[in-house]
């Protein structure tokens, strides 16, 4: 169960990373604008 968490939290993290590299990339596409 332990070990079912750290995978969670860890694929939990690499979504919320996922997420704010792709808000970063839209603000540069948007940032000449």
């Amino acid at each position: 169960l332990k070990q079912f968490r750290g995978v969670a939290t860890r694929y939990d993290k690499l979504k919320q990373n996922y997420e704010n590299s792709v808000a970063l990339a839209c603000i540069f596409i948007w940032l000449p604008l």
